[in-house]
């Protein structure tokens, strides 16, 4: 964005930033979803999301933990090399799991949780994860934003209910679209709604 003062041009950056909020959600490796759904079973896509070749699948499965159950969550696509299931903390109270906060992909001695499907059932023995707040960025965003890949910041909302989200990581990518990322939960103690902005605060 730019503004004129006289004769000299003024280049004013903006920190707003777009919100995504992120439901509780199912990523299968091939071999989980060979057992979930049939051998070389392939997700369709029930709508693009909004970073670039992710997407809601049609297909949905069920949580099964110690003390609960979450019946119809959708997975996302595309298949990764490991199950992650994430889920918000009212989620994991009800299955009876106690996650770790982690950056999605790093689920190395995180919680257990038995995935079903049409086909049959899998235990996963690690996987299931509070995922960290973050911003997705590419890197001409992160550029203008003045932040680098892994670096944290504060993100400030507005409103009734306004809060400053610390500890906030940022992903930086040329796959990568500007996209603040949080769960229901946060979501819902600031009210507020994918397609809203929020300030970067370094």
């Amino acid at each position: 964005m730019t503004g004129n003062m006289g004769n000299e041009v003024v280049v004013v950056k903006s920190n707003m930033i777009p919100v995504g909020v992120s439901a509780r959600h199912v990523h299968l490796s091939r071999e989980d979803v060979d057992t979930l759904f049939g051998d070389g079973y392939e997700l369709t896509v029930y709508r693009p999301l909004s970073q670039p070749e992710q997407y809601a699948a049609n297909e949905k499965v069920n949580l099964v933990g110690p003390r609960g159950r979450i019946d119809g969550v959708r997975i996302l696509g595309p298949v990764r090399s490991r199950t992650q299931v994430e889920v918000s903390m009212t989620d994991a109270i009800k299955l009876g799991v106690r996650p770790p906060v982690r950056d999605s992909g790093a689920i190395d001695g995180s919680e257990s949780i038995t995935i079903e499907g049409p086909n049959g059932a899998v235990t996963i023995e690690q996987g299931v994860i509070l995922a960290q707040r973050h911003i997705h960025l590419h890197p001409d965003s992160a550029a203008e934003l003045g932040v680098t890949d892994k670096q944290c910041v504060n993100v400030k909302t507005s409103g009734p209910r306004a809060v400053v989200f610390c500890n906030v990581l940022c992903r930086v990518s040329p796959s990568f679209t500007k996209e603040f990322h949080i769960d229901t939960d946060e979501a819902n103690a600031a009210m507020l709604c994918t397609g809203d902005e929020v300030e970067l605060v370094k």
